[in-house]
């Protein structure tokens, strides 16, 4: 990519070259090559336990401490999620792809035999969790075809040493290393 310079206010800034249309499928295979981890952001409305898996997560800030991630605007359980105001970021381990699987896929019962307890703010806490990050809605901001959330850390606790699930060419993975 080059940079190109556009004038505003007499003020050069740098601009980068608008490419072509870049192709979806050519996105994800370029972008599946970064290695994350998985994670399931939960809430609990009233009775009722959701949650969504999300790899799409990460720390932002420390002074305040902040974290985001970034549900797609098709997502049916974001907006409950929105709406509670408060949520649970659960870290999965690597024996928890089932767990994700359950948890990533849209319609009702997805709670359907999975253990979880309340976390500090009441959300679920799955069962297994290395880790796990309690959280207020902090902020929202377009994202394209998905949302960009910002949550205002409030509790957070490690649950295990277990080795952390990982996702990388649209497949699950393990650490072999430790």
């Amino acid at each position: 990519m080059t940079a190109s310079y556009i004038s505003d206010r007499n003020k050069e800034e740098p601009v980068l070259d608008q490419s072509p249309a870049i192709d979806a499928t050519a996105f994800k295979t370029v972008l599946g090559r970064f290695c994350s981890g998985v994670t399931v952001i939960t809430a609990l409305d009233e009775d009722e336990p959701l949650g969504f898996a999300c790899q799409s997560f990460a720390s932002l800030s420390i002074d305040p401490p902040l974290v985001s991630f970034f549900p797609a605007r098709s997502s049916s359980t974001w907006p409950r999620i929105r709406e509670i105001g408060k949520f649970c970021v659960n870290i999965l381990a690597d024996d928890q792809a089932e767990v994700c699987r359950q948890l990533g896929r849209p319609g009702p019962d997805k709670f359907a035999g999975v253990e979880w307890a309340p976390s500090g703010n009441g959300s679920p806490l799955l069962a297994g969790a290395m880790a796990s990050i309690d959280c207020e809605l902090y902020d929202e901001a377009d994202g394209g075809d998905h949302t960009i959330v910002i949550g205002r850390v409030t509790c957070l606790n490690e649950h295990s040493e277990a080795k952390p699930l990982l996702f990388y060419r649209a497949a699950f993975g393990r650490l072999e290393h430790p």
